[in-house]
């Protein structure tokens, strides 16, 4: 019998969470518990960490989990590293779902940087009007270039504000449509738009809206991921886990 774990937080692992109920799998999701009001499963969920990579061996053997899937968003390097050591510590069955990373085409006025203190970095200069589309966690980074105003658009509103001298703070739930970043864009009067390559569909409009617009993007590059099992479909998951797995049986 098959008892799946998924290291979720993605549109990707919802999806997979939704393909395993259909099918009758035994399966919980796991949250890190960054988002106050994570989306309704129709899997068992649980939230918080793990307590490092002995947390997480312990928690595959006490649950007897015989497949571990992580579909964890792209920039979670250390939960995946912590992924692929437990996995392999418990004897467990790993892999992970992840969405291909963008690529800059026609019309796209990218510069690429290494990490979030690259970004900060390539924004030294005359004051401009930046959209930072990074979620919360590194927004702080950027009071090191206090001369821009900043827009922000997070999931929830932070129980304290950000340590940004001059910003405006949307709270809003995407998926978000390109019409509607490039409304927000051309209201803000945005200069230039920061972003992580976190890749998929879901996240892309804020970039075709820039590529509509003109704007150049700092795009930061996915730190880099341990050696594993990649795919990028929840197809290949399914065929992964197998006939058993897909059965509950």
């Amino acid at each position: 019998m098959s008892n799946i774990l998924i290291l979720g937080g993605t549109t990707e692992a919802s999806a997979l969470a939704r393909a395993l109920a259909e099918r009758g799998a035994d399966a919980v999701l796991s949250y890190a518990g960054r988002t106050d009001k994570p989306r309704a499963q129709p899997v068992p969920v649980r939230i918080g960490g793990f307590g490092g990579v002995a947390g997480l061996v312990a928690y595959l053997r006490e649950r007897q989990v015989t497949h571990l899937v992580d579909a964890t968003h792209p920039f979670a390097a250390q939960m995946s590293t912590h992924a692929v050591e437990a996995a392999h510590e418990a004897g467990v069955a790993h892999m992970v779902l992840s969405r291909p990373a963008w690529v800059a085409g026609e019309g796209d006025r990218w510069t690429r940087v290494a990490d979030i203190a690259g970004a900060v970095a390539a924004l030294a200069g005359e004051a401009r009007r930046v959209m930072l589309a990074l979620g919360r966690m590194h927004v702080d980074a950027f009071a090191a270039q206090p001369q821009h105003h900043y827009l922000l658009r997070f999931v929830d509103r932070p129980e304290e504000a950000p340590a940004l001298p001059d910003n405006h703070l949307i709270i809003d739930r995407g998926p978000f449509t390109v019409e509607g970043d490039m409304r927000l864009m051309r209201e803000h009067r945005i200069d230039v738009v920061v972003a992580k390559n976190a890749g998929g569909s879901g996240a892309a409009a804020k970039l075709a809206a820039a590529r509509a617009l003109g704007l150049p993007v700092i795009m930061i590059d996915r730190p880099p991921a341990p050696a594993a099992l990649v795919v990028h479909e929840v197809e290949a998951v399914l065929e992964w886990l197998g006939h058993a797995a897909c059965r509950g049986v």
